[in-house]
């Protein structure tokens, strides 16, 4: 199998909501990649089939998402499934039907409904762990989720509680993209390396996290800014504007623009700009200048995945 750049990289900023479904998208046009404006993702039973449709020649889609793709290995072995991919395959049908709804009374937690809570009021993640049959926190977490000396550790998929929970993305993503495609597409690490999937035919599905990228691209966390506001967005456009020239990727007319403007007023401008910057640290792996981050032992392999370009 041969590997290939793929035609079109896309990287979704994703959400609950659909409205604040935001993605950035580069194209190959043989002499390097033309980088356009951030745009809505649109109706998700519809987008892979449309950045296929944007590119002029043949060739692999790959996109990003920043929501988990897979499950804590300690979770997926009490499952008595073989990997994520079965589980993904059968959520939602038979003794699973009930996987995609989230657990408000902590008496439903297990392993058919992970997922917990629904609203605050006297819900503790503890609750979470007794219903799963864990003492240790550390086993609902991917190993790509654990507390390293460059990143806390992140929140469990399980979660669905609080401003950093990631769990309803992942379900909205995982019910509304990943099992209606179904084989039509391959997800990396699951299906094989990066370099052995774009010399297929499938579109190829991958984690990302913007929130990984930031000081890859220069950006740094000093003086403090937010990219919750549009004043902290303008205020990390020369670094970034400086990669992108560094890089030589050619950009839509306006990009830099919104950019320099910290992409306006609108409660969307986040959104935007995370899909920007999640884009970008993706081309950097495609180009080689990063590596993918393989899997590092065969429970990442079979259950946990990994987030596209992130070191261990």
């Amino acid at each position: 199998m041969t590997s290939s750049l793929p035609r079109v990289i896309a990287h979704c900023d994703w959400s609950i909501h659909p409205g604040k479904r935001w993605m950035a998208v580069a194209l190959q046009d043989g002499a390097g990649w033309q980088i356009g404006l951030p745009e809505p993702v649109g109706a998700t039973a519809t987008f892979l089939d449309r950045l296929a449709a944007r590119s002029k020649a043949p060739g692999p889609v790959l996109v990003g998402v920043d929501f988990p793709i897979g499950v804590p290995a300690a979770y997926g072995a009490a499952t008595g499934l073989a990997n994520f991919a079965e589980l993904l395959a059968t959520v939602g049908s038979g003794a699973w039907e009930r996987w995609f709804d989230v657990c408000d009374d902590r008496a439903d937690i297990g392993i058919h409904r992970p997922f917990y809570p629904v609203r605050p009021g006297g819900r503790r993640r503890e609750h979470l762990l007794t219903g799963l049959g864990h003492a240790d926190a550390a086993d609902l977490l991917r190993a790509c989720e654990r507390k390293t000396d460059q990143r806390p550790a992140a929140c469990s998929l399980f979660w669905t509680l609080g401003g950093n929970q990631v769990g309803k993305a992942a379900l909205a993503g995982w019910r509304e993209v990943l099992q209606p495609q179904g084989a039509r597409i391959a997800l990396w690490p699951f299906d094989g390396a990066l370099h052995d999937l774009l010399g297929g035919e499938r579109t190829i599905v991958a984690e990302t996290y913007p929130g990984d990228t930031y000081h890859r691209l220069g950006i740094g966390r000093r003086p403090v800014w937010s990219k919750r506001s549009q004043a902290g967005r303008a205020s990390v456009a020369p670094p970034l504007l400086d990669w992108l020239a560094q890089r030589g990727h050619a950009q839509a007319p306006g990009l830099a623009d919104a950019i320099r403007d910290g992409f306006g007023t609108h409660a969307s401008g986040e959104d935007q700009f995370d899909a920007l910057i999640g884009l970008c640290g993706m081309l950097d792996v495609v180009d080689g200048h990063r590596a993918e981050g393989p899997p590092l032992d065969a429970q990442v392999g079979r259950w946990e995945g990994w987030v596209l370009g992130q070191a261990v």
